[in-house]
């Protein structure tokens, strides 16, 4: 085979696994509006776009679906990719306009005027200065207001601001023939030629300086009054438009009123604030931070002159093993001792211990030749709170980026099997685990949870729960364990195949007593190969049978302890769920058993009226009586074993759920045992 052959069929083989590698990862990507940029293989962006679905709409470029020419050759060339997630499309749109203005990639270059953003300029620079429609931002005594997304708005804007406030318009001939002979060196008395207004003028969209009706100390509070309204003051404006429009009403002018109607529409539509601009010139860096057992994400957000023009993001090898103050003050020494884009302010979640002394240190830093500082702020809402919450929320997809392309949830899922092998001497890793846990309160509506772990994840299939058939006036939680693993080993049960074979760790949720009782029910059994450990929660430490001298303290922050407090913390969950779900029927169910005259069709219309059980707890008798579905005896009858019910539910301790239970999630597969 030829040598040119060879290397294009090596090619082609090593495009297909980088394709497939990408595919892989886009299942990931979420379906939400957002920004995406395309790296090659050295990292530099090479294409920025935008997408209402970003995964749907990623997914087409590697699967060949976009139809334009340049397709093909971008995707010979895509290594990897990063996104940003937005609120909307709207933010997503300038965003996409900041990001290929940062990075100018070679794929966007076809990106010009068509898909340059709109503003309004106001030229400060002239003795008279016009507003016009533009798409440059670049002439330094010219102010820009925008960007829009959309030309009409923009257009219409400055219409509506010449109705509100009268000011020449760059395109006008006369504005321009006089700006010429100002510029040449003419007097103002020189540079009008005419008292014949313009058409602008002529009309109320302008102030008239073509005539000399206004004179320039006049027009200059005309053009401090048009900078309000663009820049947003505009409350005043819309009451004036608002009066006028009530005014034509009045008059029967209903055409002129539906006009205004439709400007006061227009002004409200433009103030719809992005989070890709600022309506002011925020210049910050917004930092998110999204943390998990054991890795953090942080996403940067740069935002310069009210705009996000760049971004960055860092995963950090310590997650919540490590306190929030520590964290966030490890990373902004890294972060700010390398790079030279200094804000002048910090927007965090919340502000740091030290700092004032971080300040201090970043000031020094900043060397601003004005005398600017730098200060951290920690927004409780508004438009910085909106930025941080973006922030944090692409930390998360960052995050979830990173462990998705290096298969980090693999990795440490099998570290944390191998540090369990090593840490509890057992013959292997535990590829199964099984956890049980007990759920009661005072002995009543007792019940078990068993989840299992296959290969280091949950196994919901595998899920049992269990009914405690003992009878008993307090908890017994040592007795009960034993119940449940002398019906979960018993030898009929390990001929069924719906509990599957034996675990290589059994945990029990508890100390050493736990552990003592779950060894003595299953040496009574006969089950000696099974290995077994006891999880205290107090300070997540295991109890094993073979170590009396301690517990097996696993190391904090590490793999095998992030596994072993999930599996724990799963088991609770699943029985509290278990055991709320009957406690709740036993309330709706015995109580009202107990009413002569109460039977199934009127009970499902009492508590349809009611809408709960606890509703009905509260009711009073005439309250009762209003519903019409039980005549007076009954009604009656059951007011008093209520009363009696809520008498005795005050006395007993411990009846309410604890904070545990009302965080769990009910949630399971397996049926009661």
């Amino acid at each position: 085979m030829p040598q040119a052959q060879r290397a294009q069929m090596a090619y082609t083989f090593t495009m297909s696994e980088r394709l497939d590698s990408i595919k892989e990862q886009l299942a990931f990507v979420p379906a939400l509006p957002g920004v995406y940029l395309w790296k090659d293989a050295e990292g530099q962006v090479i294409y920025v776009g935008k997408a209402k679905q970003l995964r749907a709409r990623m997914r087409q470029y590697v699967n060949l679906q976009d139809e334009r020419a340049k397709i093909p050759l971008l995707v010979e060339q895509i290594a990897s990719f990063d996104y940003l997630v937005t609120e909307n499309e709207h933010e997503s749109l300038v965003l996409e306009k900041n990001l290929i203005q940062q990075y100018s990639p070679y794929f966007n270059a076809d990106f010009k005027d068509d898909k340059s953003y709109p503003f309004i300029a106001l030229t400060k620079g002239d003795l008279f200065p016009a507003l016009k429609f533009t798409r440059e931002r670049h002439k330094a005594q010219t102010r820009y207001f925008g960007p829009y997304t959309d030309s009409r708005a923009a257009r219409s804007m400055i219409d509506i601001a010449r109705r509100v406030v009268p000011l020449c318009v760059a395109s006008c001939a006369e504005w321009r023939r006089i700006n010429r002979r100002l510029e040449g060196g003419a007097t103002w008395e020189e540079a009008i030629q005419s008292n014949k207004p313009c058409f602008n003028a002529h009309v109320g969209l302008s102030p008239g300086i073509c005539c000399a009706r206004v004179g320039q100390a006049d027009y200059a509070q005309h053009v401090k009054r048009i900078e309000r309204f663009l820049a947003g003051h505009y409350r005043e404006f819309v009451e004036e438009l608002g009066e006028e429009m009530h005014q034509a009403a009045e008059g029967l002018d209903f055409e002129r009123a539906a006009r205004l109607k439709a400007r006061i529409a227009t002004i409200s539509s433009l103030t719809d604030k992005q989070h890709a601009t600022s309506s002011r010139q925020l210049h910050a860096d917004v930092l998110g931070i999204f943390r998990e057992e054991t890795i953090a994400g942080v996403h940067v957000l740069m935002v310069r002159e009210g705009r996000i023009i760049n971004s960055n993001e860092f995963v950090l090898n310590r997650g919540k093993d490590v306190p929030d103050e520590d964290l966030l003050h490890m990373f902004l020494l890294r972060y700010y001792d390398a790079t030279s884009s200094l804000p002048h302010e910090v927007i965090v979640r919340h502000l740091p211990d030290d700092q004032a002394v971080m300040e201090a240190w970043l000031t020094e830093r900043l060397a601003s030749p004005r005398g600017a500082k730098v200060r951290f702020c920690a927004p409780l809402k508004g438009e910085k709170a909106e930025l941080l919450e973006m922030a944090e929320k692409n930390a998360g997809h960052t995050l979830n980026r990173y462990k998705v392309r290096t298969n980090y949830e693999d990795k440490r899922i099998n570290d944390a099997l191998l540090q369990l092998e090593s840490a509890l001497a057992l013959e292997g890793p535990p590829l199964r685990i099984e956890c049980f846990d007990i759920s009661t309160i005072h002995g009543r509506h007792s019940v078990a949870s068993m989840v299992v772990f296959t290969n280091g994840r949950p196994d919901k299939n595998q899920y049992r729960r269990f009914k405690i058939r003992m009878q008993s006036e307090e908890a017994n939680d040592f007795a009960m364990m034993g119940e449940v693993l002398a019906r979960r080993f018993a030898p009929e049960r390990m001929k069924d195949g719906r509990f599957g074979k034996k675990p290589q760790l059994l945990i029990v949720d508890g100390g050493k007593p736990q552990l003592t009782a779950a060894m003595n029910q299953l040496g009574a059994l006969g089950v000696a190969d099974v290995a077994l450990a006891g999880l205290a929660k107090r300070d997540e430490e295991l109890f094993v049978p073979w170590q009396q001298a301690g517990p097996v303290v696993l190391p904090s922050g590490s793999p095998s302890l992030y596994l072993v407090k999930q599996v724990r913390d799963e088991a609770h969950r699943f029985a509290i769920a278990f055991h709320r779900e009957l406690r709740g029927k036993a309330m709706t169910s015995s109580v009202l058993d107990e009413v002569t005259g109460l039977g199934p069709v009127r009970k499902k219309a009492l508590l349809k009226a009611f809408k709960s059980f606890r509703n009905l707890k509260a009711a009073s008798l005439d309250d009762i009586l209003a519903t019409k579905v039980l005549p007076l005896e009954v009604a009656e009858e059951l007011f008093a074993v209520i009363s009696q019910y809520n008498g005795q539910a005050g006395r007993r301790d411990g009846l309410e759920a604890s904070e545990d239970e009302k965080d769990a999630v009910a949630c399971g597969t397996g049926g009661p045992q």
